[in-house]
């Protein structure tokens, strides 16, 4: 989140999407309220390009988003024979090859993954409705810090399609295989109340004081030693597909990598 101080101006603003660098804190906006942000395969390309434009300066990404909603999801203009702009529709996708297919919602995935860098801590503020692929997008991130008002909800399986933009993987880490099942095949909301209790959002707070606690988080996780976050974070993702005894061995070896470095002693 851009410092009050001064404005650095924006690394990226283009197809919706603004991104700001101020040190070791990067702001990405999604800047198409009139149309709730929904989100088009160029978004997903600028939200990519994002990723790539950060400096090494970088350790925490706070996502946010103009308006009263966070991102109404897939603009529906995408299941049009018409499709975008200067873009193949997705019913001329669905014609193409499988290889075709893959790759393209491959590259279109690009725009989810590079949050969970082990290098960057990654925030979400999300207000108002956050669905399908705006679900998504705020799973994409390590945290969620949601206004009272959010509403989530995955609505790919009522329209006959799946989460395919990352989603699955952290909804299942977060609430477990029965709660993200029920999620996605009903479609139905999540409200803030639930999304806290259920481990998707770490807080809910009145939406007039969204960022100044996006802030305050971020503030208290760049106090602690950049390493120390980065040894941690790995840690702690790698945890999902370790057993016991090995998370044990990577703790060993990541405690022996810090008191080295501490020690003056690193590689």
């Amino acid at each position: 989140m851009a410092s009050p101080a001064h404005d650095p101006g924006p690394a990226l603003d283009q197809d919706g999407v603004r991104l700001t660098v101020d040190d070791a804190i990067a702001t990405v906006t999604l800047t198409n309220p009139a149309k709730r942000n929904a989100q088009s395969p160029a978004l997903w390309r600028a939200l990519a390009e994002a990723g790539r434009l950060l400096p090494g300066s970088v350790r925490a990404v706070v996502l946010r988003a103009e308006g009263k909603s966070f991102s109404a999801g897939l603009d529906r203009q995408a299941f049009t024979p018409e499709g975008f702009d200067g873009e193949p529709s997705f019913i001329d996708l669905a014609r193409g090859g499988d290889a075709e297919l893959d790759a393209t919602i491959a590259e279109y995935q690009e725009a989810f993954t590079w949050w969970r860098r082990s290098d960057l801590v990654s925030v979400a503020a999300v207000q108002g409705h956050a669905i399908g692929a705006g679900f998504q997008l705020a799973l994409a991130c390590d945290l969620r810090v949601v206004a009272d008002d959010v509403q989530f909800a995955m609505r790919e399986t009522s329209l006959g399609l799946v989460p395919d933009l990352t989603g699955t993987h952290p909804l299942v880490s977060l609430v477990g295989y029965a709660r993200a099942l029920e999620i996605c095949a009903t479609g139905r909301f999540v409200a803030a109340e639930e999304a806290v209790s259920s481990g998707l959002a770490n807080l809910a707070v009145p939406a007039d004081q969204l960022d100044p606690t996006v802030h305050d988080l971020v503030s208290a996780i760049l106090a602690a030693p950049r390493d120390a976050v980065v040894e941690t974070k790995a840690l702690l993702q790698g945890a999902q597909r370790r057993d016991y005894e090995a998370q044990r061995t990577a703790e060993r070896a990541a405690q022996g990598r810090r008191l080295r470095d501490l020690a003056g002693l690193g590689e």
